[in-house]
């Protein structure tokens, strides 16, 4: 997408978030509804769920950012024929 299209779409951009309307009272119960959800806060984590998380994705983004593998496979059986044959889906 390049930057012009970019900027048309947020020209048109429409807010339909409860925090844009007119009324005052309205804005102020969505207001409150979003404080009281960040108060809450959801369940607390102990730290070894939260090193595990932060390890899964460091392992996600090095995996990602890792060259594709390449194999080549030779595999012969006695009698000189292939011994393997292998399908990849796309290739």
């Amino acid at each position: 997408m390049s930057e012009l299209n970019g900027l048309s779409d947020l020209a048109s951009f429409e807010g339909r978030s409860a925090l844009t309307q007119k009324d005052t009272a309205a804005r102020r119960r969505a207001l409150k509804g979003l404080t009281a959800r960040i108060e809450n806060g959801g369940p607390r984590r102990t730290v070894s769920e939260l090193l595990a998380v932060v390890m899964t994705l460091s392992a996600r983004t090095r995996r990602m950012a890792a060259e594709p593998v390449v194999i080549d496979l030779d595999v012969f059986a006695p009698n000189g024929r292939r011994a393997v044959h292998l399908r990849l889906p796309g290739a």
